[in-house]
């Protein structure tokens, strides 16, 4: 399946609810994108129009993975939106070189194809595009994803062990990583 990325796409009433169904299905699925699987889709949802006021005010930026027919979808590139990820940007000059990536998201029935590599590798090509320096991102321990990102240069530069807690009983590593774009 080929997918066709989208820097900073129009937000749209369309976009909103593809946005909140790819949040909320990932969520459920048990990825690690600020939720539990016993998540609502209220929840999702509130959080995703949070999401947006912030991408309105020009505090993040997005980058949308689409898939789909070429006829229907919430983006021009007529497909469904099936990943994205987030730049945060900063307005302290001491760390506007940087950007934090939050919010990386794939639909559960594509992850395993390589998509997820792709989304990120073209993540750190929008970052360069923007003239930034570095990449940092977070990640909660105990799920692979420190391969995962080590895979595409990302290098762990600090954990925090125990520093997040999704249940009473469930306690993991947050996990901080950093990619140079030399």
């Amino acid at each position: 399946m080929s997918l066709t990325f989208v820097r900073d796409p129009q937000v749209t009433p369309g976009l909103r609810e593809e946005f909140s169904r790819l949040w909320y299905d990932v969520s459920r699925a048990g990825g690690s994108v600020g939720f539990v699987p016993s998540v609502t889709e209220e929840e999702v949802r509130a959080a995703a129009g949070a999401q947006f006021a912030r991408v309105a005010a020009g505090e993040h930026r997005m980058l949308g993975a689409y898939a789909g027919d070429g006829e229907s979808g919430a983006d021009a590139t007529g497909g469904r939106l099936v990943g994205t990820a987030f730049l945060r940007l900063h307005t302290d000059f001491k760390t506007r070189h940087w950007s934090m990536v939050v919010l990386v998201m794939l639909d559960p029935g594509l992850q395993g194809g390589g998509h997820g590599l792709r989304l990120m590798r073209e993540t750190v090509d929008m970052a360069r595009d923007a003239g930034l320096e570095a990449l940092r991102l977070e990640v909660r321990g105990g799920m692979g994803l420190e391969s995962f990102y080590g895979r595409l240069g990302f290098k762990e530069v600090g954990r925090v062990p125990g520093g997040l807690r999704l249940a009473a009983d469930d306690y993991r590593d947050d996990v901080q990583m950093w990619l140079p774009l030399d």
